[in-house]
């Protein structure tokens, strides 16, 4: 999956390792009506599952060679590290609309 074409980066995590993950990542959540992510892995590995019940649940480990993780809005998710790791999250909008106010996570 890719994101869409006309979003724009707007905010962005400072970097996580697997003692510093805030636990909200760790089990399952979702970004804000809008709002996409990027999950880039710069060292290790994460996995990458989908948790929400309107799409196929599916796994994937993210690593620095590879494609970043691609969050879309509403749609519930976890990471979790395997082993040492050290990641960020890039959150995006749509180009020419206000961006989303406050967390970009919804609440689960």
């Amino acid at each position: 999956m890719r994101l869409p074409d006309d979003l724009v980066p707007y905010k962005r995590t400072p970097d996580f390792t697997e003692t510093s993950a805030p636990a909200g990542l760790l089990r399952a959540h979702a970004t804000k009506d809008g709002v996409w992510a990027l999950i880039h892995v710069l060292e290790g590995r994460l996995a990458y599952r989908i948790t929400d019940p309107r799409r196929p649940a599916g796994e994937q480990v993210l690593t620095p060679e590879g494609e970043p993780g691609v969050v879309e809005p509403t749609v519930l998710h976890e990471v979790e590290p395997l082993g040492a790791v050290r990641f960020y999250v890039e959150f995006h909008h749509r180009e020419g609309e206000a961006r989303p106010a406050g967390s970009p996570h919804a609440q689960v």
